[in-house]
């Protein structure tokens, strides 16, 4: 399925490339739709005219290639992040695997919650009890072991909705996005709240976003030397959280240049598109608003999970484009 997900991206950012004409940094349009999976509209209108106000050369809003950077959030805008963040997912089946060498763990919560299934307990943990779970799943071994650990989590863990690997619910509106970003000279990151070292193994395949270009939240890791080999060891210690304010400082600290366009999709990514948009030259915001419950999920300011309140409101006040999934996109995952 992963290697079916990778091809299908190379074919995509293939044809993107080969249906357009590049000519002083600006790709023209050569007939063929580059967002065939949008519908007509005000939100796929709004990048269109984005793209081509930064990509013309002469002209006023013309932006050099080297300054086109656009940042995107990883989990409800890209894949989805529904009934929990594919990284939780991940850790709760993490802490089953690693229950036996802790037995502690049967009457120790939030390990308790997650032993017997109790959701509503482990919910009430709030931040604190996730971040226990993953700093405990997630350390303990080297660097490539963890890489190891999550590639093959991935080829076997199925969505508890859609029964999938979550590799295949990639939002497919968006990889059309990012091949065209690319195809017209813009270098796209992922800007995450997520684990970076939980992302890394597999963004290059599902996205075209080489590992380089992933920031996320991180652990600490240590050099150690092992029979006469370097490594570096995961340990249980917070390095860095990647949400909220801290998109803007990891944008700063890791692509050291302030992007022209942000994507996300929750009050989490609200600083990082104020940080984009709210400053001189042509910017631009986008919002991926979930309102298909049919064809995916209906959430936004009560949810426990990519919570969309604040955000969407200043959204409004700073004219951001709000991407409506009901009626903005034909299709949801790619097919």
């Amino acid at each position: 399925m992963t290697q079916r997900i990778g091809r299908r991206y190379f074919l995509l950012t293939l044809i993107s490339a080969l249906t357009f004409l590049t000519l002083g940094g600006r790709v023209l349009d050569a007939g063929t739709d580059p967002l065939p999976s949008w519908n007509e509209g005000d939100a796929k209108q709004s990048i269109l005219d984005f793209v081509a106000k930064v990509t013309t050369a002469g002209g006023p809003d013309f932006v050099a290639p080297d300054d086109r950077i656009a940042v995107f959030d990883n989990d409800g805008t890209l894949w989805v992040e529904q009934p929990m963040y594919t990284q939780m997912a991940f850790a709760l089946d993490r802490v089953k695997a690693l229950a036996p060498a802790h037995p502690e763990w049967k009457n120790k919560q939030p390990f308790k919650a997650v032993l017997e299934g109790d959701m509503k307990v482990l919910a009430e943990s709030g931040e604190r009890g996730l971040l226990e779970l993953v700093l405990a799943t997630h350390s303990g071994m080297t660097t490539d072991e963890f890489t190891k650990i999550v590639t093959d989590w991935l080829a076997t863990a199925r969505h508890p909705r859609f029964n999938k690997p979550y590799e295949s619910l990639v939002y497919q509106p968006m990889l059309e996005l990012l091949a065209y970003l690319r195809a017209n000279g813009f270098k796209t990151f992922i800007v995450s709240g997520g684990g970076v070292e939980f992302m890394r193994p597999w963004t290059k395949k599902v996205y075209g976003v080489s590992p380089e270009q992933v920031v996320g939240s991180s652990i600490k890791t240590k050099f150690e030397m092992r029979d006469g080999m370097p490594i570096l060891v995961r340990i249980p210690e917070l390095n860095f959280i990647d949400d909220k304010g801290g998109k803007p400082v990891g944008i700063y600290q890791y692509v050291a240049q302030r992007p022209i366009a942000a994507f996300g999709n929750s009050d989490g990514d609200l600083e990082m598109l104020q940080w984009t948009t709210m400053t001189n030259g042509p910017r631009f915001g986008l919002i991926v608003h979930h309102t298909d419950a049919e064809r995916e999920y209906a959430y936004d300011r009560k949810s426990h999970f990519g919570r969309l309140d604040v955000a969407l409101d200043a959204a409004v006040a700073n004219k951001w484009t709000v991407v409506d999934m009901k009626k903005d996109w034909k299709v949801i995952f790619p097919p």
